[in-house]
């Protein structure tokens, strides 16, 4: 089912997101990340309805550039808290949210692929992210959704847009036509992993249109049963494909009691960053990472972790 139809249900009144706490300076960039005012936001028209819960606390020790954590109840979305919601940023391999739901919104999904070797020269040119896939061996869309998601292989990326594209380009475009139509008027993808090309600023978006990519990629069925698994693997088929084994990059998954997505993105200007959802007790937070300094390789669960237990010790009042 086409994205715009698939939220034509969902009550649009548009994006008010108050900055609770103070905010950490942007980066100097090609691309200068700014932001956009309630009013234009309001004008956006394919947005999940957001509101402002107008809390007088804040998650503490969060020293992400730009954050967001919203309650998430029948096609709305409650902020609790952000910083810079609306300011535009590298996201790393998060964009590869994007290219899963592109791809499995146009099926096909057993459709079977052959691994090109053009796709060993796009990793090592990029120093991307691989899942090891072997030239000459056929999997099916699915399988190469499974190393896009949990292995944030840009090897798996490549050869899904070059095949669902047709080619780079149109693949892109369609990226970039979905974003639209979801009302992500900022965001922009020129890659369909995140990968710094032609800049390190060229692909970017904002944790509240985060927000939005999140929720719709988690309706579906298959994305929300990828990002939820500890880890893949694929037995060998003889004379088909090797064996693989692809291991989430999500800390939260297994560690985080009710995380059940979404996906991790870095590169040197992105930091690392976190789309990322939990369910306790009935009750669905999520909320974006963008910018978190490199403590550590999980210094954006580490987070997002803060983020959701200040969330879910909230008691907050019925819409």
């Amino acid at each position: 089912m086409p994205v715009t139809r698939r939220l034509a249900a969902v009550t649009i009144v548009g994006l008010v997101a108050a900055s609770l706490t103070a905010c950490a300076a942007t980066p100097a960039a090609p691309h200068a990340p700014h932001s956009r005012s309630p009013v234009a936001a309001s004008q956006s028209a394919n947005t999940p309805a957001i509101h402002d819960a107008a809390l007088h606390s804040a998650p503490r020790r969060i020293k992400a550039r730009g954050a967001v954590l919203a309650d998430s109840r029948a096609g709305s979305l409650q902020v609790l808290w952000s910083r810079q919601s609306d300011t535009e940023r590298p996201i790393g391999s998060i964009a590869k949210v994007m290219t899963a739901l592109v791809v499995i919104e146009a099926g096909g999904l057993n459709r079977k692929i052959r691994i090109p070797r053009a796709v060993l020269a796009y990793v090592a040119k990029y120093q991307g992210e691989s899942a090891g896939l072997h030239p000459g061996d056929v999997l099916t869309a699915r399988q190469l959704l499974e190393a896009l998601l949990l292995q944030s292989a840009c090897d798996a990326a490549y050869v899904l847009a070059t095949t669902y594209g047709p080619g780079m380009t149109a693949f892109l475009a369609r990226m970039n036509a979905t974003a639209a139509q979801l009302g992500m008027t900022h965001s922009h993808f020129t890659s369909p992993d995140g990968l710094p090309y032609p800049t390190e600023y060229s692909t970017y978006s904002t944790p509240a249109d985060l927000l939005t990519l999140g929720v719709a990629a988690m309706k579906l069925p298959l994305f929300r049963s990828i990002v939820g698994q500890r880890f893949y693997q694929l037995a060998r088929s003889r004379g088909h494909h090797h064996s693989y084994w692809w291991g989430n990059t999500n800390d939260l998954i297994g560690s985080y009691a009710g995380a059940d997505g979404i996906k991790t993105g870095y590169t040197d200007a992105a930091l690392h960053c976190l789309l990322f959802q939990a369910v306790r007790r009935g009750r669905t937070l999520i909320g974006v990472v963008l910018g978190s300094p490199a403590t550590g390789p999980d210094s954006a669960a580490l987070a997002a972790k803060r983020m959701l237990n200040w969330g879910f010790g909230l008691k907050i009042a019925a819409s």
